[in-house]
């Protein structure tokens, strides 16, 4: 059985994986866009499931179906499981759920698309201020809110967590900006996998 030290640091080798990629439509790399919302979580006192939730909220990007596929057989022992065609939110927050993530990380981070759409809805400018990489996939996302989903969103218990991580998220593309790196988040992941067991 994996010890916290292994999951985090098998998760960590994910974000890591970021930083040759490109964050679509913008000038930075997935990992310093990931440090990025993570040092503003930090700077405005999040606490620590939402820094987790911050850096990690893209961790959909890396983590294939198939790998996802492949811890769920491992866990159930059947190879009878669809992960579907999901969004990058969704599977990164199973897979945050197989490592053993707290429910509060896996949800902010399910939760950093739906804020989108919720913002888009209730805030003009907000999608204004959108990049259009950030524009276009809004499309593919499901589009803005009906009054109808904004209200019952806004109901969420983790409703305010929920759209400020979106919008560190929107915040986090900022070429050349230094920020401390993945290790500095290191023993904060140890230590929450560890409260989880």
């Amino acid at each position: 059985m994996a010890t916290p030290v292994d999951k985090a640091a098998s998760v960590f080798q994910l974000l890591e994986a970021g930083s040759k990629q490109g964050y679509i439509g913008e000038n930075i790399s997935q990992l310093e866009h990931a440090l990025q919302a993570a040092q503003l979580a930090t700077q405005e006192g999040a606490d620590n499931e939402t820094v987790l939730a911050a850096l990690l909220h893209d961790i959909g990007q890396f983590c294939s179906a198939k790998e996802l596929r492949r811890m769920l057989v491992e866990d159930i022992g059947s190879d009878d499981i669809d992960v579907g065609a999901v969004g990058h939110e969704k599977l990164g927050a199973e897979y945050l759920r197989k490592v053993g993530f707290s429910e509060k990380v896996c949800e902010l981070v399910e939760s950093h698309v739906v804020a989108k759409r919720y913002l888009t809805a209730t805030e003009p400018q907000y999608y204004e201020a959108l990049s259009k990489a950030s524009k276009l996939s809004l499309k593919f996302q499901g589009g803005p809110f009906t009054p109808d989903e904004a209200l019952a969103f806004e109901h969420d218990v983790l409703f305010k967590q929920k759209v400020q991580l979106r919008k560190w998220d929107d915040a986090a593309k900022i070429v050349d900006l230094v920020t401390p790196g993945l290790d500095a988040y290191m023993d904060l992941a140890i230590q929450h996998l560890t409260a989880q067991c």
